[in-house]
């Protein structure tokens, strides 16, 4: 692992400014490995260093990814004027600057959101080329039929957008379908079963790529991934 500027690397892990951690530095709270930090531009090995403030260890990571049980109401985004955030949500502990959501649900649509600042992961997993696998559990307010399981199979057009990828169907219960998309259109999965004239009353995301929502998570609880989880996430 290359080297990094001390305060960069501070920076990119809690909500402080580079010159906040300049003045941390320069008041001496800052130590790298037991000794007093020599200066903001000092370099420091995320994978070996030590680093306190006010003695307290800061865990060095480049980027940091998040799974979050997302609850209703909650939208997915940074910030917001009007409702709460899957940001917002983040405890103090794990908040950093430059986290987004990687991907949106609906306000009303629970379940697996990945919180992260790294862009590059972000594209992988959402590009239309990657046809990264998405899996929900919808609830409908009538029946399921044979006709939406062969739809979904085919392609179901949404007007302009065109028409959808291949998505597979899976019926549970009588009003109950396990969906799984491989790209993600402005509020699909309700739009391709209106077609058919059924609402959607419940929707919740259980899976992107290999990585499945850890259910131990309660709504709007996060947990950091491993990096073994961070690969299954980038699976298609």
């Amino acid at each position: 692992m290359k080297t990094e500027r001390l305060d960069k690397i501070l920076a990119a892990q809690s909500t402080w400014s580079r010159k906040e951690v300049k003045e941390l530095v320069r008041k001496g709270l800052v130590t790298v490995d037991g000794s007093p930090a020599k200066g903001a531009d000092q370099k420091v090995d995320p994978d070996k260093s030590c680093v306190q403030v006010a003695g307290r260890t800061v865990p060095l990571r480049i980027h940091l990814y998040l799974m979050m049980n997302k609850p209703a109401g909650v939208v997915s985004a940074s910030r917001d004027d009007s409702c709460p955030t899957v940001v917002d949500l983040v405890p103090p502990e794990l908040l950093r600057q430059g986290l987004f959501p990687a991907g949106r649900l609906d306000k009303d649509t629970t379940g697996m959101v990945i919180i992260t600042d790294d862009g590059a992961l972000a594209h992988r997993i959402l590009s239309p080329k990657s046809h990264v696998p998405k899996v929900y559990l919808a609830r409908l307010d009538r029946p399921l039929t044979p006709e939406m399981a062969e739809g979904f199979a085919a392609g179901i057009p949404l007007g302009e957008e065109g028409t959808t990828l291949p998505a597979k169907l899976e019926p549970l219960e009588e009003t109950l379908a396990r969906v799984t998309l491989r790209e993600g259109m402005y509020h699909q999965i309700k739009r391709m079963f209106a077609v058919y004239g059924a609402k959607v009353v419940e929707l919740r995301r259980i899976s992107m790529g290999g990585l499945a929502l850890d259910e131990s998570l309660a709504p709007g609880q996060c947990r950091e991934l491993t990096p073994q989880e961070v690969e299954l996430l980038q699976q298609r």
